[in-house]
């Protein structure tokens, strides 16, 4: 009894490691409020959006309105993280997503909301997440310091997925009893949880990264830099196939629930709590490992890859619902891997720009596969937008395979230097 009581101590201080830290410990609580509201707003938006529209097309064209800004102003929000405190830039962009879900709450509440109005908050929404989400992963190192990193974007990817799991439950009972539009009340109240975490917590405690003096030419300079280095060129080539087709289960989900099993809002967030439940042990796996390389993102495509095409080609919804676990397990792991290889391996004062290379090429691509999916799965089935996805990780794992290296990281230099025409920007890694 003792040796096992021992095992499960190791494990658990392994796998929480960062929840030790005060400041990171605050931005959990905060974050897991708030991405629960998320998730709840996702699940009604899109039925929403069915509801209004009735075209799978159009829940492909919400979801890519959102990402639209960050596919075309993304690296341009890199640069801004650089330059300014994360702390701040997260002040300001989460009080305005707050405000943004409020306002779209008391439109559908009062039954004026037409698609053009959500096209038009989503398109909002997403120029906030162009400076939002690299500003929040580039900002869980200056919370943890790099040692912990690895666990504490484990544990982050663990609770986003969590909350993929409650968000979604709460949602759908929303919508079922006092209606669509307290998904998106709700959730814009969360985000004062989210602020005052913030406000709480100790700057001084901070592992702050020098910031980027303002210069011309520093978008092109992030983009050379990126492809400079062979690891983070080919996981963001990776990441740019897996967010055009795989990671579409906004649009995907909604019409597998729909048109091939029948189902309805509460269908569809049943898939999508299965998915964060297999999510939520895939992230807690991760935060327990010691060790990353590129040849386990590798491994995680194809698992991911592999699952989704035979949750696809479930023939029943029961097995749907158990295949989307295994889909969030993988997942998880994929996106995680991702995250802290592109994080490792790039210079300090590059860090802002490469996380919002990240972002656009995990989310920015959705409006390009969005709509494609959803057309996949209007005209040709439910089941063909999942396993579209899941062929494309495939090939994202077959890419990998034959250029990331199979062992080590690659080394970074001592120094970099990047040039525009009118620029020339020497870094001077402290790592």
């Amino acid at each position: 009894m003792k040796f096992i009581a021992k095992l499960v101590r190791k494990f658990g201080n392994n796998t929480f490691l960062s929840l030790a830290v005060r400041n990171y410990r605050l931005y959990f609580i905060g974050q897991a409020v708030s991405l629960s509201g998320h998730w709840m707003q996702t699940v009604a938006r899109s039925w929403l959006v069915l509801q209004v529209s009735g075209s799978g097309t159009a829940v492909g064209g919400v979801v890519a309105m959102e990402f639209l800004p960050i596919l075309i102003f993304g690296t341009m929000g890199g640069v801004l993280v650089d330059r300014f405190p994360k702390h701040k830039i997260l002040l300001i962009s989460q009080a305005a997503a707050g405000i943004i879900a409020l306002a779209l709450g008391v439109l559908v509440f009062f039954e004026i909301a037409e698609l053009w109005m959500i096209y038009a908050f989503a398109l909002g929404h997403g120029f906030v997440r162009v400076i939002d989400n690299p500003t929040r992963q580039t900002f869980i190192l200056e919370m943890v310091g790099k040692e912990r990193l690895a666990n504490a974007i484990s544990l982050y990817s663990g609770e986003v997925n969590l909350a993929r799991v409650v968000g979604p439950a709460i949602g759908g009972a929303l919508i079922a009893t006092v209606g669509i539009a307290f998904c998106f009340i709700l959730n814009g109240l969360s985000y004062s949880v989210v602020l005052f975490t913030l406000f709480a917590m100790h700057k001084n405690e901070f592992h702050k990264t020098p910031l980027v003096e303002r210069a011309r030419g520093q978008v092109v300079a992030g983009l050379r830099y990126a492809a400079s280095s062979p690891v983070l060129l080919n996981t963001l080539i990776l990441l740019a196939v897996m967010g055009m087709f795989t990671y579409e289960w906004n649009v995907s989900l909604p019409m597998l629930a729909r048109f091939t099993f029948g189902g309805d809002a509460g269908s569809y967030a049943t898939l999508m709590s299965s998915m964060g439940v297999g999510a939520v042990i895939g992230g807690l796996f991760s935060a327990n490992r010691r060790k990353t390389s590129p040849r386990a993102l590798v491994i995680a495509a194809a698992f991911l890859g592999g699952a989704m095409i035979l949750t696809a080609l479930s023939p029943t919804f029961f097995w749907a619902v158990f295949g989307m676990a295994i889909v969030g397990f993988f997942s998880v792991n994929f996106s995680s891997l991702a995250n802290v290889i592109l994080q490792l391996e790039s210079a300090p004062a590059m860090r802002g720009r490469i996380m919002a290379l990240w972002t656009v090429a995990f989310l920015g691509t959705t409006p390009i596969g969005g709509p494609i999916i959803g057309w996949l799965g209007e005209h040709a089935g439910g089941r063909w937008g999942l396993g579209v996805g899941g062929v494309a990780a495939l090939v994202a794992a077959a890419i990998g395979a034959l250029t990331l290296p199979k062992e080590e990281f690659e080394k970074i230099p001592e120094a970099v230097e990047t040039r525009s025409e009118e620029a020339s920007l020497k870094i001077e890694l402290k790592e």
